[in-house]
């Protein structure tokens, strides 16, 4: 399998590239800005990039998402409680980030979904908090995780925008998250943390986010 963590324009955001060199299909994760970089890692490795996969819907996740779909053809993958969003970033944000608005969704994602590449499966885990429809993608076989927002090398995601909620994002990384075998590889939605790349046992023992804290009600 094909695998590459990519860190794309300047949000500190990772895309994934995810192939299967075999049929030559790719996926792409939150190719939120290089669409042409992107494009051509996966050519080097003769892949073609048919599915768009986003973690969340903020615009800073998917506003390469337009830019990628003209370019590739590939289909739109979110959450089903974050696909409305897609639609509804507000023109103040785009502006903001000069981004173009995301196409709909192509194909809507709920907890425990296969998404396929090729020979090679991962399985969707709801993992709301940062917003109402985040996602993690888990691959036993491989001890791998995207954990988009939720979950960054020792940090969490911010839960100070609307219909966020820090009990709830607390919640899913202790009962999606840190229930994953511990040598599981953590690879966030953002370049934020002391390397690119965790565990699920590290951030267990030193994400100071994740102590004893009562967060119930929070």
């Amino acid at each position: 399998m094909f695998f590459g963590q990519i860190e794309v324009g300047e949000h500190a955001v990772f895309a994934y590239l995810i192939g299967d060199p075999e049929t030559g299909e790719a996926l792409v994760v939150d190719p939120a800005d290089d669409a042409d970089l992107l494009i051509s890692i996966a050519a080097e490795s003769d892949l073609s990039i048919r599915t768009i996969l986003n973690t969340h819907g903020h615009v800073d996740h998917v506003m390469g998402n337009a830019e990628m779909q003209e370019k590739t053809g590939a289909e739109i993958m979110i959450h089903e409680a974050e696909a409305e969003y897609l639609q509804k970033i507000g023109e103040f944000w785009l502006r903001s980030f000069g981004a173009r608005k995301s196409p709909p969704a192509d194909r809507t994602l709920s907890h425990g979904d296969k998404v396929r590449v090729g020979a090679y499966q991962w399985v969707v885990l709801h993992t709301p908090g940062h917003t109402p429809g985040g996602i993690s993608l888990y691959r036993a076989e491989d001890s791998t995780c995207l954990t988009g927002d939720t979950l960054f090398v020792g940090s969490v995601g911010r839960t100070d925008g609307p219909h966020a909620s820090t009990a709830t994002l607390i919640h899913s990384i202790r009962s999606e998250l840190l229930t994953l075998p511990g040598d599981t590889q953590v690879y966030p939605g953002h370049n934020y943390g002391p390397s690119p790349v965790s565990t699920i046992n590290d951030e267990s023992l030193y994400n100071p986010f994740l102590g004893d804290m009562d967060w119930d009600g929070f």
